[in-house]
């Protein structure tokens, strides 16, 4: 569980959304929402440790973390990935291993049976050894859900992971993150598809310079009078909502 108190994002001591508080709770599905600019990005980076928050707190809680941050899986958006760095798909999945291998360390049999299983559940086999470089947006994708795959975290954080990448691919990834969500893992997900988040995201939560919203996904999204839009803009909403601050 996540309780999130009082929480102010941003940079450089510039908030850029509203105050926060709230609870993630273990096992939920939470897709983070709002308008380009709201602090979608920042408020996910500052969850994972990745920044300080400006104010507030983030408590983790759990029967074995006492208060420290879980062991986490991260997404970035690709524009912030490197793809020319050289490496080949099946080094950047085993890369998820490191956790259990250190940086240093070989691959074990084990590891390298891992590796081939996350690469068929995304359809890469057969590019393993294609460098990433190679790789059109959507294989990039299906390749760094098989690393989130390998790394097998409790608690995993999506930065717009559907954004630039074709429609087959998207609904493969989102069948894995609906087997995350079964296996009783946390999920939180920076999205821009309304339609998308109505059908597969439980929990949603609205960020914006103004108003923070937090509920289930009917609680939400009902204050959006067009669902089908992709981008979420802060003024579609009416007086009338829950708002917590």
């Amino acid at each position: 569980m996540i309780n999130i108190s009082n929480l102010e994002v941003g940079y450089e001591r510039r908030a850029v959304a509203m105050p926060l508080s709230g609870t993630i709770t273990a096992g939920s599905l939470t897709a983070v929402i709002g308008a380009n600019g709201a602090g979608k990005s920042t408020f996910l980076k500052t969850l994972a440790g990745l920044q300080p928050p400006i104010a507030g707190s983030i408590v983790f809680t759990g029967p074995s973390n006492k208060n420290k941050r879980p062991q986490l899986a991260y997404l970035p958006q690709q524009a912030e990935l490197d793809r020319q760095f050289p490496i080949s798909v099946f080094d950047l999945v085993a890369m998820g291993c490191w956790p259990q291998s250190g940086l240093f360390g070989g691959i074990s049999r084990e590891s390298e049976r891992q590796v081939l299983e996350a690469l068929e559940t995304v359809g890469m086999t057969e590019m393993r050894h294609s460098a990433v470089g190679e790789l059109s947006g959507g294989q990039l994708q299906r390749t760094l859900f098989a690393r989130l795959l390998i790394q097998q975290a409790p608690l995993i954080m999506l930065d717009e992971p559907f954004t630039g990448i074709d429609s087959q691919t998207t609904q493969l990834l989102l069948k894995v993150i609906s087997q995350w969500h079964e296996q009783g893992k946390t999920v939180i997900a920076v999205l821009h598809d309304i339609a998308m988040v109505a059908r597969h995201f439980p929990q949603v939560l609205f960020l914006s310079q103004q108003q923070n919203i937090w509920g289930t996904a009917d609680e939400v999204l009902c204050h959006f009078p067009h669902r089908d839009h992709a981008c979420i803009l802060a003024d579609e909403f009416s007086e009338q909502r829950r708002v917590i601050s």
